[in-house]
């Protein structure tokens, strides 16, 4: 029972760093000591075990699959999922100078992470800045402006879903930062709030399937070409800031379905004033470079007790 517990708290602790753009559950799962086991589970999703389902074994597919261990660690991810979601969305309408600076600083220091990994040499530089124009292009708000989510399509909903799960077993991308680049982030938190079931269960078969499919990928490209891949990700995650930066001017509006109006098209501007709020941003920033160097220390602590 012990053992249980404590899985699922530290479920809902990978769920606590996913919901919020720039930490990694997948770190988190890391210095907790699951992260191996994590992914031995989601790669025995195969042809193998899934014949098994359909033939009747589920006993033996269930103990293949780890089924008690993904079932105890998600019910501690959604949890925490479904208690932060209110809070991260009241302070993205109320208070969003401060919530995206403490966000900015997050990514700041997952980017200079995945940075550190890299060999750089002419081929690594050259993908990097392929990747940071092409990023920074795809989400300049002014390029992509917000679209209204009256009538989002239920296949972009399931591609988010796939897109955003592979972040588990990226290097220093968080699933939400991914959502937020595809911009149905605040979506996707209102959608929990409301129990939208639709919306809710297109999301996490979009994931399920995901997750399988490209996990093998992900694991391909890093065995043959990581530092290719790691450039190409830091790349990414630099250029990307822009769609993080905190001070936005909204040019256009709409009426959600609560009658609230919400931004329709943005463009980044520098503060308008050096008042208290400004003081505030920036220590929000520098909170959240500290918050990620901290996480670092304690993966690296972990890492070293578990090598000894």
């Amino acid at each position: 029972m012990k053992f249980w517990i404590l899985l699922f708290l530290k479920g809902v602790a990978m769920g606590a760093s996913d919901v919020v753009p720039g930490v990694s559950g997948g770190t988190i799962a890391f210095i907790t000591g699951i992260y191996e086991r994590l992914l031995c589970a989601i790669k025995s999703v195969n042809l193998t075990n899934l014949k098994l389902l359909f033939t009747g074994h589920f006993k033996q597919f269930w103990k293949n699959l780890d089924g008690n261990f993904l079932v105890c660690l998600f019910a501690g991810i959604a949890t925490s999922f479904l208690s932060l979601a209110k809070v991260i969305t009241y302070l993205i309408e109320h208070q969003p100078v401060l919530i995206w600076s403490f966000f900015f600083g997050l990514i700041i220091a997952s980017t200079i992470f995945v940075a550190r990994d890299v060999k750089w040499n002419w081929k690594t530089i050259l993908f990097f800045l392929l990747f940071t124009v092409l990023s920074f292009y795809i989400t300049s708000p002014e390029n992509v402006p917000i679209k209204t989510h009256e009538g989002v399509a239920y296949w972009y909903i399931f591609l988010c879903g796939a897109i955003a799960i592979c972040a588990m077993i990226l290097p220093g991308i968080s699933g939400s930062f991914v959502l937020v680049l595809l911009g149905e982030y605040t979506y996707i938190l209102q959608a929990l709030l409301d129990v939208n079931i639709p919306v809710i269960l297109t999301f996490i078969l979009g994931a399920v399937i995901g997750i399988v499919s490209f996990s093998n990928l992900l694991t391909w490209l890093f065995k043959h070409y990581e530092m290719l891949t790691l450039a190409a990700l830091t790349g990414f995650m630099f250029g990307s800031l822009n769609k993080i930066w905190p001070w936005k001017r909204t040019l256009e509006t709409y009426i959600d379905r609560h009658g609230v109006a919400q931004p329709l098209a943005q463009e980044n501007i520098l503060p308008a004033n050096i008042d208290g709020e400004f003081f505030y941003a920036i220590g929000l920033i520098v909170l959240g470079v500290v918050l990620m160097f901290a996480i670092e220390l304690l993966s690296k602590k972990f890492k070293t007790k578990t090598d000894a």
